[in-house]
């Protein structure tokens, strides 16, 4: 039961910093057109700066032998999602599958994670350096193939600069200079600078995912409740109980860190950018805005009770 509470209130954190950003924008606190200045800040300044720091102080190559084998875990639990988001997107009504798929393919693969693995082990484990390692090709994935979820593929859609994302080149020089022991050399401001920026950002892009669902919100259009009641069952409870299944028959080959992170993978609701690519390729982005606030909504409570079940078996 302590982990369920544990993972709530990790949760719970994340909603709440996301709730003051709904409010910063609602109120006219800061105007709403200061979010897109503040987003690449958040993720191609602050998130790299975060990673970059986490895998200098805290990854262990020596110790963790096979930590090559996480973007290879990664590419095993994407290849899992591609076929359930493939059987279940037919549930959905035809005039909007394209958009419910997107949004059930592309998770929320780093802060909800980040939140939940920080708040059990702390902000200097070597789980959150696992995730980073588990994650690190899952930007160029989303950039480069998300407009072939809709009719428009118009490859001036491909971002480039997107798909060799920040996240990424950071990831891969910090492991770098880990194993090749070079860190010794670099001096702590120059550190202390990474520790700085990286500590602003959860808080910074809750505040900006807050605030985005506000101005997405406003243009929600119809509710169609049937098709959200749908999406969270599949997204929020389906999704991480499958994923749950696959991991405890495979429990003998898999360890503790990486099925972990696995479930939580599956547990957490879309990401946040799905409505802008939505729109940008020509989908729906008033249905997809009403998925994420579900999801979001449901997975205080969704996440913890996957967590919970997850420790039943591990």
């Amino acid at each position: 039961m302590d982990l369920f509470i544990t993972t709530f209130e990790s949760v719970a954190v994340l909603l709440g910093i996301g709730i003051l950003g709904f409010l910063i924008i609602k109120k006219r606190i800061v105007p709403g057109n200061i979010i897109g200045l503040l987003s690449p800040l958040a993720l191609d300044i602050a998130l790299p700066s975060l990673i970059y720091i986490n895998i200098i102080n805290n990854f262990e190559p020596s110790k963790s032998t096979n930590w090559w084998q996480l973007p290879l875990w990664w590419g095993f639990f994407t290849l899992i999602s591609a076929v359930l988001t493939f059987m279940f997107m037919f549930l959905s009504q035809k005039k909007t599958r394209r958009e419910f798929a997107a949004s059930l393919f592309y998770q929320n693969g780093i802060f909800f994670p980040l939140a939940v693995l920080s708040g059990i082990f702390g902000a200097d484990s070597q789980y959150v350096v696992f995730l980073f390692l588990f994650i690190v090709f899952y930007p160029p994935l989303f950039f480069g193939s998300y407009f072939l979820f809709f009719e428009k593929k118009d490859k001036k859609l491909i971002n480039w600069k997107r798909i060799i994302h920040p996240v990424l080149i950071m990831t891969i020089i910090a492991i770098i200079i880990k194993i090749s022991g070079t860190q010794e050399y670099i001096p702590n401001f120059i550190n202390q600078i990474f520790v700085l920026l990286g500590g602003m950002t959860i808080p910074l892009i809750m505040i900006i995912l807050g605030g985005n669902i506000f101005l997405d919100f406003q243009k929600k259009g119809k509710i169609q409740l049937l098709e959200i009641s749908k999406f969270v069952i599949i997204k929020n409870l389906l999704f991480p109980l499958i994923f749950l299944l696959i991991v405890i028959l495979i429990k003998s080959v898999i360890s503790y860190p990486i099925a972990l992170i696995i479930i939580l993978q599956a547990a957490v609701p879309p990401v946040t950018a799905v409505p802008l690519v939505t729109e940008r390729a020509g989908g729906n982005r008033a249905i997809v805005n009403q998925f994420i606030v579900a999801s979001f909504s449901l997975s205080l409570i969704s996440i913890p009770f996957i967590i919970f079940l997850f420790e039943l078996y591990f």
